[in-house]
């Protein structure tokens, strides 16, 4: 037995890490644009990274580290991606850690994390002037989460202090960022979860796949794959408690709690829909539909609409290439059956009481095709005016 009991202040609960965001000048009116994350002594770290081909250069660079490698420290920053920019992209970024390591000496085998316009080169000289404003002994989760922030319009972070049935405890905490280019191909965003528990590595190798495919792999703002898309699990092991059912459970509540935050923060998006098949030949052919829903732009815009036009969504099914029937296939909002093999149309009251589904905040479109026993749950949201405004000028 064990409790997972929500904690505040995110990251400065795990012990043996530190971490700070300051303002460089890449964001206005003093925001926060640079950050790190540290530890005393090196620590194990796992990372999942971008489907994408074109990697940017902090991915290659930590791609070159030899596998296994320990690290005590993460540089991040917001607004320039540096992706597509070759190797002096990653020169760069060996140069930043040489001025870094003039005021940190310890560096070991350190990490850079980036985030904002792909195509441009850091400003080095200009990065490298926030170094002096860290403490590198301070505790400020807050200023943290709001450095790698972008076009999100909240900060997103977490803490579990997983209490065991002895009364021993260790902490998992979580920052992330994204709220556009969210695509489910690996985890369309920046995450980083530290932890205290007294983890093995293969655990963390083992565990945060599946967690990641569960929650970030299963969610969709505008069906773009980011060049950075970056998922880091670091543990100090300082506490020197650990249980892996605990653990396990604590970092599926994490990584589905944030993955939500992150749809809901779709650039303009007013509600969070989760697409729930079923039914499906295989749980592979269950995501595939699931998914292609959740990407859909005429399923989007529906939903932002609110409009239950169920033909969009039994279309998007049909064009997924799994199998499928129009004659089993069932479709609900929330528990209001709105197309089935002997209700094809809607009636003015069932229209309009899945209408009054699609104007809450949260509802599920559950798709059951019965054909077997797959399923998968991917999660997304509407897509409106606002979204177009954001990317229209997102340069500038």
């Amino acid at each position: 037995m064990f409790t997972l009991l929500p904690v505040q202040n995110g990251l400065d609960n795990v012990e043996g890490f530190f971490c700070q965001g300051v303002h460089a000048g890449f964001k206005p009116n003093q925001k926060e644009d640079v950050a790190f994350i540290r530890t005393d002594e090196p620590c194990d770290v796992s990372g999942i990274f971008t489907s994408n081909v074109f990697q940017a250069a902090p991915i290659k660079h930590f791609l070159r580290y030899p596998k296994g490698f320990q690290t005590n420290f993460i540089l991040m920053n917001a607004k320039n991606a540096n992706a597509m920019t070759g190797e002096k992209g990653i020169e760069d970024i060996d140069t930043l850690f040489a001025k870094l390591q003039t005021l940190f000496p310890k560096l070991h085998h350190p990490i850079m994390s980036s985030t904002g316009v792909i195509g441009y080169r850091h400003n080095v000289d200009k990065m490298a002037l926030a170094f002096e404003k860290f403490d590198f002994n301070a505790k400020d989760s807050h200023s943290t989460a709001s450095a790698i922030m972008t076009t999100d319009s909240f900060k997103k972070e977490l803490c579990l202090k997983v209490i065991l049935e002895d009364g021993s405890f260790f902490h998992i905490a979580a920052i992330c960022k994204g709220a556009g280019m969210i695509n489910p191909a690996m985890a369309t965003m920046l995450c980083f979860i530290l932890t205290d528990a007294a983890i093995p590595k293969a655990d963390m190798d083992a565990l945060l796949l599946p967690a990641v495919q569960a929650s970030f792999n299963a969610v969709s703002v505008d069906g773009d794959t980011s060049t950075n898309d970056t998922v880091l699990l670091l543990s100090s092991r300082k506490s020197g408690v650990y249980e892996k059912e605990a653990f396990n459970e604590a970092l599926k509540r994490i990584t589905q709690e944030l993955s939500l935050m992150l749809v809901r923060d779709g650039e303009g998006s007013t509600k969070v829909v989760a697409f729930e098949v079923s039914g499906a030949q295989n749980d592979e052919e269950a995501e595939r539909a699931a998914k292609a829903l959740s990407n859909s732009l005429l399923v989007k815009t529906a939903l932002f609409g609110e409009d239950p036009n169920w033909g969009r969504i039994a279309s998007t099914i049909g064009a997924s290439g799994i199998t499928c029937s129009e004659e089993s296939l069932v479709i609900h909002y929330d528990d209001i059956l709105i197309y089935s093999k002997d209700q094809r149309s809607l009636d003015e009251q069932t229209e309009k009481k899945a209408a009054e589904v699609m104007k809450k905040a949260s509802f599920r479109i559950r798709c059951e095709l019965g054909i077997a026993d797959g399923s998968f749950t991917a999660y997304g949201c509407d897509l409106g005016h606002r979204y177009v405004e954001i990317n229209a000028d997102y340069r500038t």
